[in-house]
């Protein structure tokens, strides 16, 4: 239809689609351009109904995964787990500021391991945004606890290909497993986080307050008898009662979600139920566990999650799909939560972000119909022999191409048109999996020098401003300057010498 002008629709399509991605205006679901700029695509004739299959089964895999995932993340909001975690982090820090810190950090980097970048930002942030509130922090002292946790919950994506869906469609390209992407970007990655961590607690080391209130909460005062049901909320409340009446959910007094109006954080896995005569957890049953069952109960759930996730590596290195494996680990949670809590598995269907898929999915028939177009043939042609000189090279290259690509760009169509790139490259096996990885680590590191990089730094934003925490670019931009440019390329160095020694050892 539009065949004369294929390719000004196409790149037409992909600026399109960027702008009203990044842009989102009116809360835009990101799904919606991509799908406009995926038709546009397909009626320019850059992509043919043909290749409409080969991206099927290129993204299939890697979208069933993360939603497998994100529903595990809702079964275990379900149980109440993540605010016990919080419950954990206020009560470990022991009144210290600088180890408060440390935890927050380590509880993003582990839910980042446990789920993905996403479901780390929406997970973690509502979290810390209490405990933070709760402590009575200065906006200037939230914003260290705040950023440096997003920053290591996205950029923890990148030692474990699993926890991004980018980078699972990408390992699908280069025909690379799970199991050997873990073995040679794990360790340089990790320890590539490790720089960023000791980077920016340098950085906010002046801002940390070093002695918390010695105050202790409970985000479900009721968990810690199980045999006397709490008195309704109302008779203990330390403020006046709302003018406009009773409040529809009650909530324990001691938690800061007493009064939405007050604090208004929004968990996006949180949905409470409508039941004036009981706290806002998912299930009846649930709120009947006593306090040291529960600490028993959570451990044996993270126990679980932490088989599935073990067993997603083990079913690459055998050759099994690893959404099977996701999907089988889900359903089990699912059904054991549906025996236990008697919780049937449809309050799902609306959690689930169903439009991933399809967000995935049109994003990759617009980077497709680039490439028919020949826009990574310009970028071979740039840059083949610059990579294939030497492994060092091929590392540090295709890291900053990347990271460039993806502060301007966003870092999901940078990472896929630069993997769409190395498969025309003509690179032997060694090059090209040291030139993949480097991509990855400036898709999840790099990425990150700028607020709209990733789609996770943008949501972050997001729910910061809507629960009134004050936070500029420039207030960004001056901490990422400092740490995101030294992580990446000590980390792509790293990189390079760490798989040419794993490479040299096995042979």
């Amino acid at each position: 239809m539009f065949e004369s002008a294929m390719i000004p629709i196409t790149i037409l399509a992909f600026v399109i689609t960027i702008i009203l991605i990044l842009w989102r205006p009116n809360g835009l679901n990101e799904a919606m351009p991509a799908t406009f700029g995926a038709l546009l695509v397909l009626l320019s004739g850059s992509v043919s109904i043909e290749d409409l299959g080969i991206i099927t089964s290129t993204i299939s895999g890697a979208a069933i995964t993360i939603m497998a995932t994100i529903v595990m993340a809702n079964v275990l909001e379900s149980f109440g787990f993540f605010n016990w975690a919080a419950e954990g982090l206020a009560a470990r820090a022991k009144g210290s500021g600088i180890r408060l810190f440390w935890l927050v950090n380590l509880l993003c980097f582990l839910m980042t391991m446990f789920f993905n970048n996403d479901g780390s930002i929406l997970i973690t942030t509502p979290i810390l945004l209490i405990l933070l509130e709760h402590f009575k922090l200065k906006n200037s002292e939230k914003i260290a606890y705040l950023l440096s946790g997003a920053l290591i919950a996205t950029a923890s994506s990148a030692p474990i290909g699993v926890s991004n869906i980018v980078n699972l469609i990408a390992l699908k390209i280069v025909g690379m497993t799970l199991y050997m992407h873990t073995l040679m970007m794990f360790v340089p990655a990790t320890i590539g986080l490790v720089l960023l961590l000791l980077l920016l607690y340098f950085r906010f080391y002046k801002r940390l307050p070093r002695v918390l209130p010695s105050t202790k909460f409970q985000f479900y005062t009721n968990l810690v008898k199980a045999n006397h049901p709490p008195a309704p909320p109302e008779k203990h409340l330390t403020h006046p009662p709302h003018p406009s009446g009773p409040r529809p959910h009650h909530y324990p007094p001691h938690s800061l979600e007493h009064y939405p109006h007050e604090h208004p954080v929004r968990n996006p896995y949180h949905h409470p139920v409508h039941d004036s005569n009981h706290y806002p957890m998912t299930s009846q049953e649930i709120l009947k566990i006593n306090y040291e069952n529960r600490n028993k109960f959570m451990r044996n759930v993270l126990l679980f999650v932490l088989f599935v996730r073990m067993s997603l590596f083990i079913a690459s290195y055998l050759s099994i799909p690893i959404a099977f494996v996701a999907v089988t680990g889900s359903l089990l949670l699912l059904t054991w939560r549906w025996i236990y809590a008697t919780i049937p598995p449809t309050d799902l269907i609306q959690k689930i972000p169903w439009h991933i898929f399809v967000f995935a999915f049109s994003m990759y028939v617009i980077i497709y119909g680039l490439n028919n177009i020949g826009l990574t043939n310009l970028l071979v042609n740039q840059f083949e022999q610059l990579v294939k000189s030497n492994l060092y090279n091929a590392s540090l290259v295709m890291g900053t191409l990347i990271s460039m690509m993806s502060i301007f760009f966003n870092n999901h169509p940078a990472l896929l048109i630069g993997t769409l790139t190395l498969t025309n490259m003509n690179l032997d096996p060694l090059t090209m999996k040291i030139a993949y990885l480097a991509s990855v680590i400036g898709s999840d590191v790099g990425s990150l020098l700028l607020p709209i990089g990733t789609l996770a730094s943008l949501i972050w934003m997001y729910i910061l401003r809507q629960n009134g925490v004050k936070i500029r670019w420039k207030d960004y931009v001056t901490v990422t300057i400092v740490a995101i440019p030294p992580t990446v390329l000590f980390t792509l160095l790293l990189l390079a010498s760490w798989v040419d020694w794993i490479f040299t050892s096995l042979h």
